[in-house]
């Protein structure tokens, strides 16, 4: 590569007016960040200031070249400043400078040498600064250094080092179904692993606060290929015609540089955009999809389930009880707002439940029949009602809205699949009036017939639960708060989640509460081992450990995950007992828990709330001591 190529018009700005080093400095940068290969410009400044405070970058006759090597530069490149006045660059500088090369350098090798090497080689001759001192456009700029260099060094490249190209080689999408840990493990991951190989990467999340570091049409166009490590779907349509690895969030996170490699090897296949149902990974089994379609809906569940749920219980912390005993929740203006709002957000839970799991089957066709049948899963709707003049009957509740979600959504599929050799004009019909149509009129029909029927089983679960014992109850909620600790936000960890909101739709309070204290356990039980028994642990992991009781206050069990993936056979069983006494003694004390998230901050909503926090320190103690008797010492 020549130095040439490294310039561009648009970094390139002539008869500049700066009064001083920093505006010198802040217009060098901005145009540096025109040739897109700079991640963080903030950063990249500090590294130019960073590189001045060691010593000066004046190099005389008027001449500076300050310069930078940093791993938020993607691929290297240069800018010009030239000024209309000169100024004092440095205070002991011999003499005032007016011309200005900014160099950018990504981490990996010497390049920075090397570019600074031969622009020196250049800058010797006093003839051709002078011609450069009177070029009056960037063009006849860049023309100048171009037939300077050809004359200098004929085609010889300036570096024995494979130069990066501009742009990022290699894109990912992250995802986990709640968007939390997951999701930014596996980006972190993929990113170092990117950076450690040379390759420049990108890295977008589809986190719970949406979707963020986006990448841009113009990215993807010049990227090698891209990475999907998501156990949830994302969009997909933009990756046309690119070549595109499909898989888990967990491969990301344990082998990021794996798939790199099969971008860089040419192993991943091109993907081709299709209507219908979302790209899925090579192999998936079935259990791995319909887990991917239910967290879906689970994921887009959440929120309103968790919003809705604590403006509940607020509600109900609020209110005065002594007023009127049937009407808890409500006797209070302000309790009346809490219970009110809640109560709108929270009865969203089901049909946002099916539409998004039918969405994740059919893609967006299916959202709206999935919609539709998770309401008549929630009222219950059925032909008997129907003819009595009754729309709502026995609500089929969390079990009627999967149900509508993966019906709805193979009903849709059932739709694209007869219709789809119909006339190439009618491509327009088909998703605004056919599927939209025929699936609601087929949900619908569906939920009915069998509302009923789901109906009574909602009723027998809640029966039972209702009608369980003390040491029946106990049992369930060691089970529970074990199972959290399985996983760690895994399939296992999601069950037992999944099956604590449901309980709560069913009014079971408690045992919301058994699977929060389970999975707020584990990073507690972590935290503890690494204050009070150090000597079991590196200084690295005690101090990442500390930051793991706030995860765990805050009932984020992945909090633990990197303690359990170093060593699993001592974590997991410590944590697994640790959680399932918690559960367990949360049951034995009778709390309840009206909010389905939130950690520490919900406490005030729980029923027997000092009992609470007993029964929380009774499983991360237990936890803590067990696991750091199956410890080693380390060696420092």
């Amino acid at each position: 590569m020549k130095l040439i190529e490294l310039f561009s018009c648009d970094a390139t700005a002539l008869n500049v007016k700066a009064k001083d080093k920093d505006a010198v400095i802040n217009k060098l940068v901005d145009l540096q960040f025109t040739h897109g290969n700079i991640t963080d410009k903030e950063a990249y400044k500090k590294a130019i200031y960073a590189r001045e405070a060691e010593f000066s970058t004046y190099v005389g006759e008027g001449i500076a070249v300050p310069h930078a090597k940093t791993d938020v530069v993607t691929a290297p490149s240069l800018a010009v400043v030239r000024l209309a006045e000169p100024i004092q660059y440095n205070e002991d500088d011999d003499d005032k400078s007016s011309l200005f090369f900014m160099i950018a350098a990504p981490m990996n090798g010497n390049l920075h040498v090397d570019m600074l090497a031969r622009m020196m080689s250049l800058l010797a001759n006093e003839e051709f600064v002078a011609k450069l001192n009177a070029a009056k456009t960037p063009q006849e700029f860049l023309d100048l250094i171009a037939k300077e260099e050809e004359q200098n060094f004929g085609n010889e490249s300036f570096t024995e080092e494979e130069v990066p190209q501009a742009g990022y080689r290699i894109l990912c999408v992250t995802a986990c179904p709640t968007g939390i840990a997951h999701t930014y493990m596996a980006a972190e991951n993929l990113q170092k692993a990117g950076a450690a190989m040379g390759i420049p990467t990108k890295v977008e999340t589809n986190g719970s606060g949406g979707v963020k570091n986006a990448l841009t049409a113009e990215e993807i166009a010049k990227c090698d290929g891209i990475i999907i490590a998501a156990d949830k779907n994302v969009e997909m349509a933009r990756f046309d015609g690119k070549p595109v690895v499909i898989t888990r969030v967990a491969d990301g996170i344990h082998k990021p540089e794996e798939l790199i490699n099969k971008i860089v090897n040419g192993e991943a296949p091109i993907y081709h955009a299709t209507g219908g149902a979302p790209a899925a990974a090579p192999n998936e089994s079935a259990g791995s999809a319909i887990y991917k379609h239910l967290m879906n809906g689970v994921s887009h569940m959440l929120p309103f389930v968790v919003g809705g749920g604590i403006m509940i219980a607020l509600a109900f912390l609020l209110d005065d009880y002594s007023i009127d005993p049937s009407n808890f929740g409500m006797n209070t203006p302000l309790a009346a707002f809490f219970k009110t709002v809640g109560n709108a957000a929270f009865g969203f839970m089901l049909p946002i439940l099916a539409g998004f799991i039918a969405m994740s089957i059919a893609d967006r066709p299916g959202l709206a029949v999935g919609f539709a049948g998770g309401v008549l899963a929630m009222n219950g709707t059925s032909f008997t009602g129907l003819m009595n003049g009754d729309i709502t009957g026995v609500s089929g509740g969390f079990l009627a809205a999967l149900l509508a979600g993966f019906a709805a959504g193979y009903l849709v599929r059932f739709l694209e699949k007869i219709t789809e050799k119909m006339p190439k004009a009618m491509d327009g019909i088909r998703p605004m009036l056919i599927y939209p149509l025929g699936g609601i009129l087929l949900i619908g029909i569906l939920m009915c017939a069998i509302n009923p029927l789901m109906g009574a089983i909602n009723t027998g679960i809640s029966w039972v639960l209702n009608s369980m014992g003390g040491s029946s109850k106990i049992l369930l909620g060691c089970v529970l708060g074990g199972m959290m600790s399985v996983d760690m936000g895994g399939p296992i960890n999601k069950a037992a989640y999944v099956f604590g909101t449901a309980a709560l739709s069913m009014g079971q309070f408690d045992v919301m509460a058994a699977v929060m204290i389970g999975g707020m356990v584990p990073p507690i039980a972590i935290a503890l081992s690494c204050t009070f028994f150090p000597k079991k642990w590196t200084t690295e992991e005690r101090n990442n450990g500390l930051v793991n009781y706030v995860m765990g206050l805050c009932f984020i069990s992945e909090g633990a995950i990197p303690y359990a993936a170093a060593d699993p056979g001592r974590v997991l069983p410590s944590c697994i007992v640790g959680s399932a006494i918690a559960g367990g003694l949360s049951m034995a004390f009778g709390c309840t828990l009206q909010a389905p998230h939130g950690g520490i901050f919900v406490f005030p909503t729980v029923g027997h709330p000092l009992m609470y926090v007993v029964a929380l320190l009774i499983g991360s103690i237990v936890g803590a001591v067990i696991l750091s008797a199956l410890k080693k010492t380390k060696a420092e």
